[in-house]
């Protein structure tokens, strides 16, 4: 395996841990500064806002840069921002520096799926950018649970400060194992933004946010379904979330491969079709915790199958504008993620039981899995039968 592929993969493992670790530690966040649990979700948000940020921005303003030097102010500005946030005293001082570190995670995806492209075998671009997206996989398996850990066992801070400290080691890693590429064309501040006038990106970035919704319908409310519907103590959970991030893990691994086989758009919309299936049976065997479990690995699993081939269709759908394309799908995927723990919320706040939030989940990856079926058959399989059947015909 190629260092290069591993040092984008440390990248995402910081931005997964920096992400999804404050889910685990908002009430030891909440006690340390004095306010609110609800209060303390904020943070999430402001994270969240920073992803949404940061892409536009990395146009504006390093769109002419060479890409390793863009991936190297990134993982720079990674480093500040989890240090900044280990050192917060109040509130507001927490937001600001939530905020700043979400500023390089979409844009780091976006870079880097573009240099795990450049860097790829022939023929394994998926394959390459799958091994980048690997590391925040294994930050939910291990990243995670370690950082939740540490917090509840001497502080908060530590897992923040831990970030920042890997930060650092990643600023060697692509500056040592990264190679020197040339900027990409630049087509103007307005040229980046062309591709948005087809339809193509279009359907892939709402296939995103609206599958990924779905998945986060169910999994926000994960917690209390397996404990309240499917019979499993609070004890079984860090046990139980690491198989899902075993899944994750499994499920982009094996996107990358599937994708470079049988092409994305097909890897796409079978996964999304099987998740929403998964996603439907949890409604009616919650209550059986074996097959939970198994349905809880499959939606997981094909969560992140979706992953690397969506990327790379993202890549190869914004001519002119690849930088903002790329970093555009971790847009659509936080957008999604607020989009499904506000909806799956709905039927439990309505009174109903936890396995209700799986109803509103598989409607939307429904939706998800129609939009990429669409894609593939106007996109992707005319392209890929004519040349099966020119293949054929020269071997007549």
């Amino acid at each position: 395996m190629k260092k290069s592929l591993l040092a984008l993969a440390a990248g995402t493992f910081a931005l997964g841990i920096a992400e999804f670790a404050m889910m685990g530690i908002l009430p030891d966040v909440a006690t340390d500064l004095g306010i609110s649990i609800p209060a303390a979700g904020h943070f999430i948000a402001a994270y969240a806002l920073g992803v949404c940020t940061g892409a536009p921005l990395l146009v504006l303003i390093a769109r002419t840069r060479p890409l390793k030097q863009i991936l190297l102010g990134l993982s720079v500005l990674i480093v500040f921002g989890n240090l900044c946030t280990a050192l917060a005293p109040d509130y507001w001082f927490m937001l600001a520096t939530r905020f700043i570190s979400g500023l390089p995670h979409g844009a780091f995806f976006g870079v880097g799926s573009i240099v795990a492209d450049k860097l790829a075998d022939k023929g394994k671009g998926a394959q390459a950018i799958s091994i980048m997206i690997a590391g925040i996989t294994v930050a939910n398996v291990l990243g995670v649970p370690v950082g939740t850990y540490v917090s509840h066992t001497f502080s908060w801070r530590f897992t923040f400060m831990t970030v920042g400290i890997w930060a650092l080691v990643l600023v060697w890693l692509i500056w040592r194992h990264i190679p020197v590429m040339e900027p990409l064309p630049d087509t103007g501040l307005l040229g980046q933004f062309r591709f948005f006038r087809h339809l193509a990106p279009w359907l892939i970035l709402f296939a995103t946010s609206l599958g990924n919704g779905g998945a986060f319908c169910w999994f926000s409310y994960v917690n209390p379904l397996m404990t309240r519907v499917s019979g499993f103590t609070s004890s079984d959970m860090m046990l139980l979330m690491m198989l899902a991030g075993l899944g994750m893990l499994a499920g982009n691994l094996a996107g990358g491969r599937l994708s470079d086989r049988f092409g994305p758009g097909k890897v796409a919309f079978s996964s999304q079709g099987i998740m929403c299936l998964a996603l439907l049976s949890i409604f009616f065997l919650a209550a059986n915790p074996i097959l939970s479990v198994l349905l809880m690995v499959i939606c997981t699993t094909c969560l992140f199958t979706v992953s690397s081939p969506q990327q790379l269709l993202l890549i190869r759908h914004a001519k002119g504008g690849e930088m903002l394309g790329a970093a555009s799908v971790q847009i659509a995927f936080n957008l999604g993620n607020a989009l499904g723990a506000w909806s799956g919320g709905l039927p439990v706040e309505a009174g109903y039981s936890y396995e209700y939030t799986a109803l509103p989940a598989s409607f939307f990856a429904f939706i998800g899995f129609a939009l990429l079926l669409y894609f593939w058959r106007r996109y992707e399989y005319p392209i890929r039968h004519l040349r099966t059947t020119s293949y054929s015909r020269k071997t007549v």
